[in-house]
């Protein structure tokens, strides 16, 4: 199966729409005019080079920006800050408070936000934390923690608030080459028995493959969109087949200026109804 160029069509409304959003600092444009949509179910990637705006886009997204124009919305509902629905996990291992423990820093957010009793809070903690991997570390504190394992209570504590969307900004960025793989794998693995939500940004093409089933292509700064592709036919296993590379090559191009061919457009709108009508269908009743 060869990458395509897709456009989402179908008639089934997403879960998350960026709309023309234009984002900027002080004047300086980060972004402009991006438009996608997330489904539920949906690995979709933000990929582009360093400061084409896309973990700006994701922050707009959780409520964290405002657009100058152009707008984000979830289930329809505009976004006019942060909530309970989308939650972030950072690339920085210092997101944890470090008084915490590991039970005690997934519990937190759930006690904030005061959505259930202390007792659930902890079931919940612990439910996660073997969810991730951590058995056994739950009074541990991070300073004793691996950046692997800091990020897997980071994932935790976001999964423990059953969010719509799990907004990911380089989680694995600062972590080695074999942890980073190992939590790709471990992201993958999530993935495939809970069905949550992902918006994932990333600068690695490699990773984009890997982790997404639709990948956002972003200009150099400031962003705007090059092409959305459909990934789903990759994961680690194939990472290093000659498609895989092919496909990387593919994106490479296409991030830096090769314009996509209109045939390989039509017929990708052409697949990717019949795909998306059927197994985002499915995943929306997960």
């Amino acid at each position: 199966m060869s990458l395509q160029i897709v456009s989402p069509t179908g008639g089934i409304a997403p879960l998350l729409r960026a709309d023309g959003v234009t984002l900027e600092y002080g004047g300086t444009r980060a972004t402009h005019d991006v438009s996608f949509d997330v489904y539920r179910g949906d690995r979709f990637v933000l990929l582009g080079p360093s400061g084409c705006g896309k973990s700006s886009l994701l922050k707009a997204a959780a409520g964290f920006l405002t657009p100058a124009a152009g707008s984000i919305s979830v289930h329809g509902a505009p976004v006019r800050g942060p909530g309970p629905d989308r939650i972030v996990v950072f690339q920085e291992f210092d997101q944890l408070p470090p008084w915490k423990t590991v039970k005690e820093n997934v519990m937190f957010p759930l006690l904030m936000a005061k959505r259930v009793s202390r007792h659930e809070a902890q079931e919940r903690a612990r439910h996660w934390i073997v969810k991730v991997g951590l058995a056994g570390f739950e009074h541990a504190h991070p300073h004793t923690l691996s950046g692997g394992m800091k990020q897997r209570v980071a994932i935790a504590r976001a999964l423990a608030m059953q969010p719509e969307i799990l907004l990911m900004d380089e989680p694995f960025a600062a972590l080695d080459a074999l942890t980073r793989r190992k939590m790709q794998e471990e992201l993958g693995r999530l993935w495939e028995e809970l069905r949550f939500t992902l918006l994932f940004v990333t600068h690695s093409i490699e990773e984009a493959l890997v982790v997404g089933n639709r990948i956002l292509l972003l200009s150099p700064h400031p962003g705007q969109v090059r092409a959305e592709l459909n990934s789903h036919q990759f994961d680690l296993a194939s990472a290093g087949s000659a498609e895989f590379q092919a496909a990387t090559q593919r994106i490479h191009g296409l991030l830096f200026g090769e314009a996509a061919p209109a045939n390989a457009v039509a017929h990708a709108e052409r697949a990717v109804t019949r795909s998306m009508d059927s197994g985002l269908r499915r995943n929306d009743g997960v």
